[in-house]
């Protein structure tokens, strides 16, 4: 069980470290009065640049060993 928390935090901190992001501009909390009404705010603009992954695929051969399987005889 320790082994899974292990991988699945240094796959997290993998994960997190193969982007750099840059806020471009700052978010504004949104203003409300009690009267429900009031200006809607404004999200954060982030550049986000990813990292370059190349995916690919090749063909293997693969050495399956042959499994004989003996059924016990019915009586």
């Amino acid at each position: 069980m320790k082994k899974i928390a292990i991988a699945a935090v240094m796959t997290a901190g993998l994960a997190l470290s193969a982007c750099e992001a840059n806020v471009t501009e700052e978010g504004e909390m949104p203003t409300m009065d009690v009267d429900v009404s009031g200006d809607a705010g404004q999200l954060p603009e982030i550049d986000v640049e990813t990292a370059d992954v190349e995916v690919g695929t090749e063909e293997v051969t693969v050495d399956v060993p042959d499994v004989d399987v003996k059924m016990p005889s019915e009586k």
